[in-house]
């Protein structure tokens, strides 16, 4: 179900970007998220994440979370439904962070994510004017090296690379239909089941070894079943000790 993409169309329009951090008077867009089903998924990613230890305090990762370029000297805000960035500098004390410049803030996003809904396919456009789509903004303004689009409902992944040419381009998965993050060192796939009141696809991360990051309720079911192991290996021990006569109490 993979969407045929034309190529960004060529414009005339001269863009001079530059990189300044927001004022704190600056208004953010106050969009709605579109479904209940766009946090879940950022959440259960950032969750595994971390606890696999993977995330620390130098990076930002989050979810509804405004991407800031000013452009033509008009500020542009972007905020897609994850986002990764390697290394920010650090916020000043008491300050809460609202959004995110690269550049004057820290280092240039590493993967920005959008989960479709049922929109006008914005997370496809290519609009070349104010204020801009946002494959546009990611590309050509951001340069986030890697850019996905998961379509939650069918469990469809996109994922794009920023080439040397400066354009997307759609990357084949392996052979078990996963991804080669490798700003994060992890593997990026899909995969279906339940967590918490949501059945349905998830995006979920596995390590290099191919080891799948576990949620926290599957880290509980893990050890669960690690103790119910080891007590029926005691119980044989014991039946097998007394098979032969000898008093287990007594070793």
């Amino acid at each position: 179900m993979t969407q045929t993409l034309s190529k960004p169309a060529e414009t005339k329009t001269k863009y001079n970007i530059t990189w300044e951090k927001l004022p704190d008077d600056f208004q953010l867009p106050d969009d709605p998220v579109e479904n209940i089903d766009q946090p879940l998924l950022a959440a259960a990613l950032g969750e595994a994440l971390d606890l696999a230890g993977f995330i620390i305090a130098s990076m930002l990762i989050a979810s509804n979370f405004g991407l800031c370029a000013k452009v033509n000297d008009k500020t542009v805000v972007k905020a897609p439904d994850w986002v990764y960035v390697p290394s920010v500098l650090p916020a000043e004390p008491g300050e809460v962070r609202r959004s995110y410049t690269r550049n004057a803030e820290g280092e240039v996003p590493a993967v920005v994510m959008e989960f479709l809904s049922d929109n006008n396919g914005s997370e496809y456009s290519i609009k070349p004017t104010y204020p801009y789509g946002k494959w546009r903004f990611y590309e050509r303004f951001l340069q986030v090296p890697v850019y996905v689009i998961f379509e939650p409902k069918f469990g469809v992944l996109e994922v794009y690379r920023l080439s040397e040419s400066g354009e997307y381009e759609l990357q084949e998965p392996d052979a078990n239909q996963r991804f080669w993050i490798e700003s994060m060192g992890l593997f990026l796939g899909v995969w279906e089941g339940k967590k918490s009141q949501r059945t349905g696809y998830w995006l979920r991360w596995w390590d290099a070894n191919g080891n799948l990051l576990l949620w926290g309720v599957e880290r509980v079911e893990q050890e669960h079943q690690r103790a119910e192991e080891e007590r029926q290996r005691a119980d044989r021990l014991m039946a097998y000790l007394i098979s032969q006569g000898i008093d287990p109490d007594a070793i």
